[in-house]
């Protein structure tokens, strides 16, 4: 961890933070989700740098140690993608593979589709490549759903503003470890679904949570709601949907996400591979929503095993 470096690049007027280590002509390029941020790959950027690659971790803007733009309610999905096409163009690297995460699977899959020349192959953890078009399991889950709050402007606003970051990430780590999908009651709010007496999970540390904690109490949370959650029903102008790389899905059979109407199906009939027919998918038991975090000698294993066969 000592080792990693944070570079900060000015690109598209705003100052990005990268962490990188490693060196090489190979390069990896992780996406992280929400809660999450660079850290959420610390585990895997330090064993696939000791195994010859050179990693690239950076905070989307308005996250972590990366400028907020200053508009962060008219952030985009496509703003995303151009961010990390001029991080890489100012960075002079060419071609990298890809591993994502939770919502991160959008612009990685985004950049694979607009910018297909400058992708190797994607990784992706927790969430298949889904259509792009707008989502229907909203209309088919309770008002409570969190997304649905979420995508509320100023609902979630006044929900976190109740608590300080490292409360809100202890909260969202602990209800998104769980294997049922996080919905609220109809008088509660999503912040009030965590008791202040369950523990963190297990392979979570405190030291983990405090390092989130002053991330997030930098960047706030206003970009962070739009993109995602507030963004999903972006138009991206894509006329062929069809992923020309090989990708991996790694899928923890405890994640929540699998409970989402039709998700389970999608997976694991065949559909997921209409969008990315050169995809395989490995299910792992006891895995939860951050499996990279839970069981990272596993997940490195995986991902380097992927990766080489594709070089």
């Amino acid at each position: 961890m000592d080792q990693i470096q944070h570079n900060f690049i000015t690109v598209r007027g705003l100052k990005f933070h990268v962490a990188d280590l490693g060196e090489g002509p190979n390069v990896v390029l992780f996406l992280h989700g929400f809660p999450e941020i660079w850290y959420s790959w610390r585990h895997q950027m330090v064993a696939l740098a000791n195994a010859g690659f050179r990693t690239l971790a950076p905070d989307y803007r308005g996250y972590g140690l990366s400028d907020i733009p200053p508009e962060p309610e008219k952030t985009t999905f496509a703003d995303l993608v151009a961010d990390l096409v001029a991080i890489l163009d100012h960075l002079g690297i060419n071609k990298v593979f890809v591993v994502a995460k939770d919502f991160g699977v959008r612009p990685a899959y985004l950049l694979t589709l607009l910018h297909p020349h400058r992708v190797s192959c994607v990784v992706t953890l927790g969430v298949p490549h889904v259509p792009l078009e707008p989502r229907k399991y909203r209309e088919s889950l309770p008002e409570g759903f969190y997304i649905s709050r979420w995508n509320e402007p100023g609902r979630a606003e006044a929900d976190f503003g109740r608590f300080d970051a490292k409360t809100i990430v202890r909260n969202i780590y602990i209800l998104f470890s769980r294997s049922e999908i996080p919905i609220a009651d109809e008088k509660q709010e999503v912040m009030d679904m965590v008791d202040a007496s369950v523990p963190l999970p297990p392979w979570f540390t405190e030291e983990d949570l405090a390092t989130y904690g002053a991330l997030y109490e930098k960047s706030g949370f206003k970009t962070a709601l739009q993109v995602p959650y507030r963004s999903f029903d972006e138009d991206f102008g894509i006329t062929d949907p069809i992923v020309k790389v090989p990708a991996l899905l790694i899928m923890g059979c405890k994640d929540y996400v699998l409970k989402f109407p039709g998700m389970e199906e999608y997976i694991k009939f065949g559909k997921a591979k209409e969008l990315v027919p050169d995809l395989d998918i490995i299910y792992l038991p006891e895995g939860t929503h951050f499996v990279q975090e839970q069981s990272p000698e596993l997940v490195n294993e995986l991902i380097l095993d992927f990766l080489r066969s594709h070089m």
